[in-house]
């Protein structure tokens, strides 16, 4: 099986290469904000012509929005707007105009109904103090050194890797993976190069290939599953690292911090408590993600057959008294990964209707209750007695969603109680998501 895989490495380049680097970067927000420029003017142009009465036959033609039509028009153009061009890899410029060149598509196909989800606005220029900076290499000399411990990328070089890189090392030189790009790019104060691959990779069975388990996803606990394995506590790394948040940022604001009012330039007592600020974020960002990372590895190669619900996790945002502890439990991305990792496991993930009530439905005799507010944690059915705990009792009415079949018998999962219905357009994700407590 073939697959997209990304490898990531710290990187401890040279002061020149940092300098380098961030030219490379700098290079790339420019075509972007040229780009928009362009696409501006003639969007202007084109409708102050209108406004004329100019008919549509006669008016200034279109400036071309793909990446070819945007590559063309920048090397007919960068020697007037970007005199040093020749010190930076061709590749910076194209990173600038790909990502010009997506952002225009997504908001037309948003105007258009083409693209779901929220509204996409037009693309806005990148400022050179909030965008991070970023280039991606496609072409030219993109390899991992024998050494296992040196990266070289078109005309940065070879720059020295903060881990060893023999995973990936390992896998080119098996020809098992084969590299198709790197991007470059800097969070908390380091630099970190992903490689992009097409991987091949072995086809697996999970464990208990025959097995359906159905996963509640919740805040007092992370997940509740079917089958009796131990409840996945929610670990709260947002919350554990409040109270030294709230230090660090107060020390921060006792410093002289930057005003675009007046110019003021940041001390250098503000950089220094900032920069501490942000290790703590960046550390709890880490923590969550490889939470997250070994509760879905284990599932998708344990269980043959997976079932979540489909969860309103921008409508549960809107909810005050929910917003925090709802984007620290990350819920998209619990399903984000069980997607492609039931995938590459040989496993099935299904996804319940958003609509359907796993809380409020007995798992003993599928009776439906008509209300059943968050302060309730334990369900009793009043049709056949049971009681149990809720999100046990969601858990049990997910996984009995899919009905495994004998082989050759019929399908392998069957979807009921409307699992395959459209959601419907109206808002949020249902009356218990925004029950208040």
């Amino acid at each position: 099986m073939i697959v997209r895989h990304a490898y990531r490495f710290a990187l401890d380049p040279t002061p020149g290469q940092v300098g380098a680097l961030l030219r490379h970067a700098g290079a790339a927000r420019v075509a972007f904000n040229w780009g928009i420029a362009q696409v501006k003017a003639n969007l202007g142009q084109r409708e102050a012509e209108r406004s004329y009465g100019i008919a549509e036959a006669g008016l200034t033609p279109s400036f071309g929005w793909s990446m070819y039509s945007l590559r063309k028009a920048w090397n007919a153009a960068k020697r007037e707007v970007a005199p040093w061009w020749a010190e930076c890899s061709k590749e910076a410029y194209a990173t600038g105009l790909d990502q010009l060149a997506r952002a225009l598509k997504n908001w037309s196909d948003s105007r258009r109904g083409k693209r779901k989800g929220p509204r996409m606005g037009f693309p806005r220029y990148k400022s050179k103090r909030k965008t991070t900076p970023s280039v991606r290499f496609t072409t030219g000399t993109i390899r991992l050194e024998d050494d296992r411990r040196h990266v070289t990328l078109p005309v940065l070089g070879t720059i020295r890797a903060h881990e060893s890189t023999r995973k990936l090392h390992r896998r080119i030189a098996a020809g098992t993976a084969v590299v198709k790009s790197a991007t470059v790019r800097r969070e908390a104060g380091r630099w970190f190069v992903s490689f992009t691959c097409e991987v091949e990779r072995a086809d697996r069975t999970p464990s208990r290939a025959d097995t359906v388990i159905g996963v509640d996803l919740g805040i007092k606990h992370l997940a509740v599953f079917s089958d009796g394995r131990p409840t996945a506590e929610n670990p709260r790394h947002y919350d554990s690292a409040r109270r030294k948040l709230g230090r660090l940022s107060r020390t921060a604001a006792r410093r002289l911090g930057p005003d675009r009012r007046t110019g003021q330039q940041p001390s250098k007592r503000w950089q220094r408590a900032d920069a501490a600020r942000n290790r703590v974020h960046y550390r709890t960002a880490n923590l969550r993600r490889d939470a997250l990372h070994k509760l879905t590895t284990s599932l998708a190669r344990e269980y043959g057959t997976i079932v979540v619900e489909d969860l309103n996790v921008s409508g549960m945002l809107r909810n005050r008294r929910l917003a925090r502890v709802v984007a620290d439990a990350g819920f998209g991305e619990i399903r984000r990964q069980l997607a492609y990792k039931t995938r590459w496991n040989g496993g099935t993930l299904e996804v319940a209707d958003r609509w359907f009530p796993s809380s409020k439905t007995c798992s003993g005799c599928r009776a439906v209750t008509p209300k059943l507010p968050l302060r309730i944690r334990m369900y009793v059915c009043e049709h056949c007695g049971l009681v149990l705990d809720r999100d046990e009792n969601a858990a049990l009415n997910l996984a009995a969603l899919v009905k495994r079949h004998v082989a050759g018998s019929g399908p392998e999962t069957e979807n009921g109680r409307g699992a395959d219905r459209k959601t419907p357009s109206c808002g949020a994700g249902g009356i218990e998501a925004s029950t208040p407590h």
